[in-house]
Formats: structure tokens, sequence, C-alpha cells
């Protein structure tokens, strides 16, 4: 929670949070204005990957501390599907993971309660959740479109 209200206080306090919203917004704009467009671009990916990286580390030595061959689940489609849930914006985010962490905590309060619900339905449970929730945003493909940065994925023209 710490990091999304920092990552969130950096994208809309700071001069860098500023350069790297333009650099989203319109790459070839922020290129003719003298940015380092390949320097920030490369620097968020690195800073996505170090991120990614916790959440492995968190996963393997604190969730559940051993290593299983996929005890990662799917989970990062989820963190996708969080990513678009909340239109970019990281305050949404919370809101977000605790949708999806809440529908995990149901499939283990069921499995603890013994109803006689099938496991694999169960465990399905965050998945379908996170699939419903694409297919109620999605009905409108402009709404997700305006938080996306305009850049995004778009290789840099250089004028």
């Amino acid at each position: 929670m710490i990091l999304v209200i920092f990552v969130s206080w950096f994208l809309q306090k700071t001069r860098l949070g500023l350069v790297l919203r333009s650099i989203g917004e319109s790459a070839t704009a922020a290129d003719a204005l003298g940015l380092p467009v390949n320097r920030v671009r490369y620097l968020a990916v690195l800073f996505g990957g170090a991120m990614a990286g916790l959440a492995g580390g968190y996963l393997s030595l604190a969730y559940t501390p051993f290593w299983a061959e996929g005890m990662t689940a799917g989970r990062g489609w989820i963190a996708i599907a969080l990513v678009v849930f909340a239109s970019w914006k990281p305050k949404r985010i919370l809101w977000g993971a605790y949708l999806f962490g809440g529908v995990s905590a149901i499939q283990l309060i069921l499995q603890g309660l013994g109803l006689d619900i099938s496991p694999y339905l169960l465990s399905s449970l965050p998945y379908l959740a996170t699939i419903l929730v694409l297919a109620i945003i999605s009905r409108d493909a402009t709404r997700i479109q305006i938080g996306a940065p305009a850049s995004l994925g778009q290789p840099l023209q250089k004028l």
C-alpha cells in the first residue's frame, strides 16, 4: 500500500513523474522537447521488472514459504487485469487489489467451512472474477482507452 501511494505521489507531484507521463502520452513530442525518451522507457520497464521480482520474492518467501512448480498459477494475468481495471491510475489499483484479494479470501473461507463445493471451482473464483470484471469494463472500448497512455506500445518516431 505504501508503494502504491509513493508511485501515485511520484507520478503526480514530481518533475520526473511529469516527464514519464508526457513520454507515455506523446513520445514524439517529448523527443522534440529534448527529453531522453528511450532512457525513460527503459527505466520504466526496469522498475516494472523490479516490482514483478519483488512480487515473486514475496510469493515464494512470505506468502507460501516454499517453492513449487507453477506456484504463481496465473496471478500475473490478474495483475495485468488489475491495471486495466484501474484505468492506469495507481490509487484505483488499491480498490481492485482489495476486490480480487477478497475473492481469493472468499475461496479460502468457503473451503474452510467444508461446503460440498468442488475445490477446483473454488480455486477458479479469482480468475472467474477477473474475467467478469474485464468483460464488464470492455463493453465500452472508449472507457478502457481513456486512462491508457496514447503512446503505449508504439515505437518512437524520430522527427
